[in-house]
């Protein structure tokens, strides 16, 4: 879902509010101290300027190194204690009185303990390999296109909302090889039911081919699918589109998910791991993330509704998912969803209607920024602790606690901490130019971190669901990817969702040969610096 828009608001950041403010928008989560205020526009040369002495970053590195190591730092020094009260004539004799019974006992109590943790322990879930669809160079809409046809489209009879619209795809993030289906290069739009299944057969089918071609895994080797888009949904549904293509076994297992936005790709990974968890050893789930554009484009006037239009893209990425690591590319460490709901404001902040006309479309909200901010805050609280080292965690307790001790003396800011020390790699959905920003802000992270985000958007658009798997295609098509290393997924989505997803990267790629195959060499380009408000 696009989270870049403000229209005739002002822009609210995602990460905390600025401190005269905090008392006027009292909220639960403004108080999270695992996410806190930045500046997205940050000029490179002011991160030089504040980049600590070599003697402060050395100490810093000794701090981490000791806190997160305290536990075996302590049990080294006890044991070297230990043996230095010893003789090395006691340490022989205590040896030799230990007879081999002895030995057998203690490998069996270890091996039992062992055994009982590996027992009580869910099973690991992993990433056996993906594939995302690649649109072919004819369903190309550079902005030329876009712009004549939005001054051809008969509903758009005032030049105010044309001119709207020019400047909205102009400040998107979007590149001139965004990729739109055939639906749209009619005038106007064919938004038949024909037509958007064409479109769900190109882009479903050929990512499945995909993943199906760059693993091992055949399509009779699946137990259970699910497949999630958010708008279009036929009968019969995608997942029953899919066993009928792959002939899969009449026992498969299979889900179809709708209504869930941007997010539901995460989701999907979250029931797939429940799944695995409890099945048996050797159990594959496929899944599919795509959007459907072709019906759900809007042809009426109002500017929260002409977003989706000027922002989404077509795509689709598929996964399969093992609880057995013989064949696996990564392992799924965490998996954290807040669904914020319960909120009316929350609830109806991406909402499909229809306008004054008649005309069925999304509507955006112009809270929209705060909701994500709000959802985002919470997430982060509940993901931050299971995944942060032990040295960073204890700067956000003391500084959260001494914010307390404070309370009414002075104004304490909160640690921000560095998750970039608990990630080498984050992808953050690619909803548009202004949520990468304010996260990128809010999280304290530099232009690297979010390259893959902006690329993606800049190259393949807002692909709703499947995105964040665009972008750990460009990882690993870069060369970035390394055996150990951690990636977050982060995705946003209707009702009002958010999700968090940790991998630890068992085997990475061996070369570009996905959906970047054809134009990695092109990136990261230098994307222009555009100004955020689009109502004047």
């Amino acid at each position: 879902m696009p989270l870049d828009t403000h229209i005739k608001s002002p822009t609210v950041a995602l990460h905390s509010l600025a401190p005269a403010d905090r008392n006027t928008h009292a909220c639960s989560h403004a108080q999270s101290p695992y996410y806190t205020a930045g500046h997205a526009h940050a000029h490179p040369a002011c991160h030089e300027m504040n980049t600590p002495p070599l003697h402060v970053r050395f100490l810093w590195t000794m701090y981490r190194l000791v806190v997160d190591n305290f536990l075996a730092i302590v049990a080294a020094a006890a044991a070297a204690a230990a043996l230095q009260r010893t003789s090395p004539e006691a340490a022989l004799a205590l040896v030799r009185a230990v007879r081999p019974v002895h030995w057998l006992l203690a490998l069996l109590v270890v091996a039992a303990g062992a055994k009982l943790r590996r027992v009580g322990r869910p099973k690991d879930v992993y990433l056996v390999e993906y594939g995302c669809f690649r649109p072919k160079p004819w369903f190309r809409a550079p902005f030329a296109t876009c712009l004549e046809h939005a001054r051809l489209m008969p509903y758009l009879v005032d030049e105010e909302s044309v001119s709207f619209a020019i400047r909205l795809l102009e400040r998107s993030g979007l590149g001139e090889e965004t990729c739109v289906p055939e639906a749209y290069h009619y005038m106007p739009p064919d938004r038949s039911l024909k037509a958007s299944r064409d479109e769900t057969e190109l882009v479903i089918f050929s990512a499945v081919d995909d993943v199906f071609a760059r693993s091992t895994v055949k399509p009779e080797e699946i137990d259970a699918l699910i497949v999630n888009c958010s708008i279009f949904t036929p009968t019969p549904v995608f997942a029953d589109m899919v066993v009928n293509r792959y002939n899969l076994r009449a026992d498969v297992q299979n889900v179809n998910l709708s209504g869930m936005g941007c997010s539901a790709g995460l989701v999907s990974v979250g029931l797939a791991k429940n799944l695995l968890q409890v099945a048996p050893p050797g159990t594959n789930v496929l899944i599919v993330s795509t959007e459907i554009l072709s019906s759900q484009y809007y042809v009426g006037m109002e500017r929260a509704m002409l977003l989706p239009n000027c922002l989404f893209r077509m795509g689709a990425a598929a996964m399969i998912l093992s609880n057995s690591s013989e064949r696996a590319r990564f392992r799924l460490t965490r998996v954290v969803r807040t669904v914020t709901a319960a909120r009316d404001a929350d609830y109806r902040c991406v909402f499909q209607e229809e306008d004054a006309r008649g005309n069925t479309g999304i509507r955006l909200s112009k809270d929209l920024a705060t909701t994500a901010g709000h959802a985002l805050k919470s997430n982060i609280a509940a993901f931050g602790p299971l995944v942060l080292p032990a040295s960073e965690q204890l700067l956000v307790a003391l500084s959260f606690l001494k914010r307390k001790l404070l309370s009414g003396r002075a104004k304490v800011r909160l640690y921000r901490p560095d998750f970039r020390t608990a990630f080498e790699h984050i992808c953050i959905h690619a909803g548009g130019r202004g949520v990468i920003d304010e996260v990128q802000a809010g999280l304290g992270l530099s232009d690297e971190d979010v390259e893959a985000s902006r690329m993606t958007l800049h190259r393949f658009g807002n692909t709703s669901s499947s995105s964040v798997l665009y972008e750990l295609a460009y990882i690993e098509a870069k060369g970035m990817m390394k055996k150990g290393d951690r990636v977050w997924m982060i995705s946003f989505g209707a009702g009002f969702d958010c999700n968090s997803v940790a991998w630890e990267c068992v085997k990475p790629a061996a070369g570009a040969d996905g959906a970047w195959v054809d134009c990695i060499h092109r990136y990261p380009m230098q994307l222009p610096e555009i100004a955020n408000d689009i109502s004047d």
